[in-house]
């Protein structure tokens, strides 16, 4: 026989609680995103267009692209997106494990030289949701352990592309819109990585 003590129903409500609580915590608010000095972007639409011209995303796709000090391409990874929840926790590890599979990491410079941004391609309008904060907060994280400098948050829905925390954006590329014959400069892309799983509520799409 095997003896037990069930928890009480008032400690698994405790524990939902808690929980639900420290999911919260992974949200950056837009005036948060703002404060945290992320750099801007010299062109973020030549940035958007070679990445929609690139990837073809649709909605619930994400883009994470590295950059060089002159914005020129160094490596991108595209997702699709599975998990029912957004929680920047696990945003911040799969972002962490596709960063890992197409580029090597900057964890010995002292300083941050490569600048990773995320573009995500989502239904509903432009407005900021707690979805784009679990985005902003997995890209933060992520870009703290890969030794990269955070960059912009893209959403790309099908009123345009907006650039959050900055208030740029444009109407083209949009999520409905064909890809753009546009130059995206770019430098020889790395040697290919292997390792690292990939988060299992993702579905990878493409890599560059």
């Amino acid at each position: 026989m095997t003896f037990g003590i069930a928890p009480s129903p008032a400690a698994s409500m405790s524990t939902s609680a808690d929980l639900s609580a420290t999911s919260a915590t992974r949200v950056l608010e837009p005036a948060e995103w703002a404060a945290a000095g992320i750099p801007l972007l010299r062109n973020p639409r030549e940035v958007v267009s070679g990445l929609h011209a690139r990837h073809r995303p649709e909605p619930a796709t994400a883009i994470v692209a590295v950059l060089d000090p002159d914005e020129r391409l160094r490596a991108s990874a595209s997702f699709t997106r599975r998990s029912a929840s957004a929680d920047g926790w696990m945003f911040r590890n799969v972002l962490l494990s596709q960063l890992r599979r197409v580029i090597p990491h900057d964890l010995r410079r002292r300083t941050p030289v490569r600048t990773a941004v995320l573009l995500y391609c989502r239904d509903g309008d432009a407005r900021w949701t707690e979805e784009d904060g679990a985005w902003m907060w997995g890209l933060r994280d992520a870009c703290t352990l890969h030794g990269l400098r955070c960059g912009a948050y893209i959403t790309l829905t099908g009123e345009g592309w907006q650039v959050l925390g900055e208030g740029r954006g444009g109407r083209r590329p949009n999520a409905d819109s064909p890809p753009e014959p546009f130059g995206f400069a770019e430098a020889p892309p790395p040697l290919p990585r292997t390792g690292g799983a990939a988060y299992g509520g993702l579905r990878r799409v493409a890599a560059r």
